[in-house]
């Protein structure tokens, strides 16, 4: 289907909108008025700019207050509204929003809204231009599409019909059932915005909390399905209020609002992109950092041992279990310092989930290899991380493992260096995230839709300054464990922080072990093992334990979560995980790890 974007829902100039929409790949956008008002351009101007971005201007909008208002009221509207039809006839718009009346003297009169409409219509008409009558879930009399569609019917006019707005709609709870009840030919166009489910005024949701498709809580799919039922041929378009993407660069936003478009017609099953490839496991993490000293340190505590070296790249190979770790000493890395900057994930079809990937726009990366280097293909995921799909151990396919020659020092020996004594660690439990403030709602969508991954409800957890959010996404059986969080201070490195859980068997045995190792664990405050003791029944002694090792403890439905944490480095700190049947990943425990990790940084100065 044909789609278009709301030049309000991106930030920056009018120029600067349409041209992130064309190359987002949008066929059309609603021309909105503020943004027009606020351009140099001409109508003209802006008309041949479109057409040389392959964009054509499929709606103007909005258009307010017009019906059901005293008669000296309405002649104003009407000397305006030719106006504005003659704008958009300079401008090659032939489709106008109409939006129901908030005006204070507008009257609960429906034959009167009608008779207004239609008067409308018929100007418009003179023009070659249709008018689309929305109901705005704030209007003063009319404020659910099936009144809205009433009027337009009694109106009868051949330039009238309605508009349908998804957040109009389901925000007010409306069945979207009734929409059967609308001919698909009086239905002139169909705007799409999603939101998180919020107790609060309609109008300051709708203004400040709209999201794309996919990143809320309604049922967008289902009243799409129900407008295609009637025969809706018109374009599927966005109109999103939200304080973010309007600060966001205009760019990456359009390319995450024609990824949700993509995804919403494979949805309702009127477009068919190739089949999500979901993985099956994590096949390495790789750090990047300029001084491997200090990580060397910390992997060798936890048990690891260095196994391997790439042939071609500064790239050390350390194991333990099916834990892999990289550690990247390349130029990039001087320049960016110490951070989680690729994961490889096991896929059952690498060059299936690339052509996935590329077809739902994300950035396919060119890969600097020599000749015998394994061909893998990446991915960038919003937040700059670089996703490699990956067969390790499949001799069919290329192996990101054969780049790399056993030893430590680049030697075919079985050897290696670090992590004599071991920590029990048999596999990477799950990864975070820190994503940019502006990302964090792309980010779900984009492991949801391009990986396939389930996505988990979004929690908050108190950070010392405000606010952190956090949500997980994971395959079915929890082999790829991804934690995705933003932070309420984003100039404080503690919050952006990424961090790698190793799963191991014995936490307490593990943390033992890597503080034996020289290891240091971040201390928790006593005030925790307090509250601890009230809220859970502790075998004798095991408290303590915890306490000595700054272990934290939690349970769910289904078992048990022990875990610890080192130090950070750089950007990066190991968590330490014990899971018994728990499915969660402690965010009961997230402001205390929180507040500890201020509080050393604060004592390090690092």
């Amino acid at each position: 289907m044909r789609t278009s974007i709301a030049t309000v829902s991106l930030s920056g100039s009018l120029t600067e909108k349409l041209t992130a929409a064309s190359r987002a790949g949008f066929d059309a956008v609603e021309i909105f008025e503020n943004d027009l008002l606020a351009s140099p351009l001409t109508p003209e101007e802006i008309r041949a700019r479109c057409a040389d971005l392959g964009l054509t201007i499929d709606l103007y909008q909005p258009m307010r207050d017009i019906e059901a208002v005293p008669a000296e009221e309405f002649a104003r509207n009407m000397r305006r509204a030719r106006h504005k039809f003659e704008l958009m006839r300079r401008l090659g718009a032939d489709t106008v929003l109409v939006c129901s009346s908030v005006h204070p003297l507008a009257v609960d009169d429906d034959a009167l809204a009608a008779d207004h409409l239609r008067q409308l219509a018929d100007s418009a008409q003179e023009f070659g231009i249709r008018v689309a009558y929305e109901a705005l879930a704030w209007g003063r009399h009319v404020n659910t599409y099936g009144h809205a569609w009433r009027i337009v019917e009694a109106a009868d006019h051949p330039a009238l019909g309605t508009c349908l707005d998804s957040f109009h709609i389901l925000s007010r709870g409306s069945d979207p059932k009734g929409i059967a009840d609308i001919p698909g030919e009086k239905i002139f166009f169909l705007q799409l915005a999603d939101a998180p489910l919020l107790a609060m005024d309609v109008l300051q949701w709708s203004r400040h909390y709209r999201c794309f498709p996919g990143q809320g809580g309604f049922d967008v799919a289902g009243l799409v399905r129900n407008v295609l039922d009637t025969g809706y041929d018109g374009p599927l378009s966005l109109e999103v209020f939200n304080d973010v993407f309007r600060q966001a660069e205009a760019g990456p936003t359009a390319v995450d609002a024609h990824r949700s478009l993509l995804v919403l017609q494979e949805t309702v099953g009127v477009a068919t992109p190739p089949a999500p490839v979901v993985p099956t496991g994590v096949a390495f993490a790789e750090l990047v950092t300029p001084d491997a000293e200090p990580v060397a340190a910390v992997l060798g505590a936890l048990g690891f041992a260095r196994t391997a070296r790439h042939r071609t790249k500064p790239v050390d190979l350390w194991q333990q279990g099916e834990a892999r770790i990289l550690v990247n000493t390349s130029g990039a890395a001087r320049r960016t310092g110490t951070g989680l900057a690729a994961i490889g994930l096991e896929s059952p079809d690498p060059a299936g989930a690339a052509r996935r990937a590329e077809a739902l726009l994300a950035p396919v990366l060119p890969r600097r290899r020599a000749a015998e280097d394994a061909p893998l293909d990446a991915v960038e995921a919003p937040d700059g991380t670089e996703l490699f799909f990956c067969a390790t151990g499949r001799p069919e396919l290329p192996n990101w493992r054969a780049d790399f020659a056993d030893g430590a020092d680049g030697s075919h020996g079985t050897g290696g260096t670090g992590g004599s004594h071991g920590t029990g660690v048999h596999r990477i439990d799950h990864l975070a995230l820190a994503q940019p403030w502006h990302h964090f709602d792309e980010a779900a969508l984009f492991h949801r839709s391009v990986l396939g991954l389930h996505a988990q409800e979004s929690v908050d957890v108190a950070d010392p300054y405000g606010l952190m959010r956090s949500r997980a996404v994971t395959n079915a059986d929890g082999s790829v464990r991804i934690a995705l969080g933003v932070g309420a201070a984003p100039t404080d490195d503690t919050v952006h922080a990424q961090h790698i859980a190793l799963a191991t068997s014995d936490v307490v045995a593990a943390a033992r072990r890597f503080r034996e190792a020289g290891g240091l664990l971040l201390p928790i405050p006593a005030n925790y093992y307090d509250d601890l003791a009230a809220r859970h029944e502790f075998t004798d002694g095991e408290l303590k334990t915890y306490r000595e090792l700054g272990i934290l403890y939690d349970r769910d439905a289904h078992g048990e979560f022990r875990h610890c944490y080192t130090m950070t480095v750089g950007r990066v700190f190991f968590e330490l995980v014990q899971r018994d049947g728990y499915r969660g990943y402690g965010a009961q425990n997230a402001p205390v790890r929180l507040a500890a990790q201020h509080t050393a940084r604060a004592v390090t100065g690092g």
